[in-house]
């Protein structure tokens, strides 16, 4: 049955858990965009109208919801570093789940509620991140734009690109066949 403690439970989860993951997460892409020297980078946290900004992150009214890295190019053009690139979210959710469940069994940290849902939540994310399929709005999942990146040899962007671009050729020699017909 659904109390009262899981309602707050499912508030704490909402409003302080999944929004932290969400920043570690992001800050993946954001640490390997700076060292990568990404042009034109902007960490976007949540969506929604604006709250604030600094420089290159900008932080949305519903925090707890979406967020994305934007970035033009990197200084580096090779195919590892793109992958580096998709990857660094995927590697940034290990590195800091493998930490607290350390810390958990090493009893630096505790084994509570909190802790559990956060770890669920960082796991989360990786789990989804490494499915490679698109999305139904045609974005490639992490492990998507990787599977690209090494099956094509290019970025998924290209190749949605492409296919746009294709797709878009495909309806005009379509409508220029059928202007003919009466």
């Amino acid at each position: 049955m659904f109390g009262l403690s899981d309602f707050l439970q499912l508030l704490m989860s909402v409003l302080i858990i999944l929004p932290l993951a969400t920043i570690i997460r992001e800050s993946g892409y954001y640490l390997v965009a700076i060292l990568l020297g990404a042009t034109k980078k902007k960490l976007v946290i949540g969506n929604g109208p604006k709250l604030f900004s600094l420089s290159t992150i900008e932080v949305r009214r519903y925090f707890f919801m979406y967020s994305w890295m934007e970035y033009d190019e990197l200084k580096t053009n090779r195919r590892f570093w793109h992958g580096f690139m998709y990857a660094s979210p995927i590697l940034t959710c290990i590195i800091v789940g493998f930490s607290i469940n350390a810390f958990i069994a090493a009893e630096v940290l505790p084994n509570n509620m909190f802790f559990q849902t956060f770890l669920f939540y960082i796991f989360y994310f990786v789990f989804f991140d490494v499915i490679p399929v698109y999305l139904p709005d045609g974005q490639p999942t992490n492990g998507r734009a990787i599977f690209d990146l090494l099956y094509y040899g290019e970025r998924s962007d290209y190749l949605k690109e492409r296919e746009q671009t294709n797709r878009q050729q495909s309806n005009r020699k379509g409508s220029k066949e059928g202007k003919g017909t009466g």
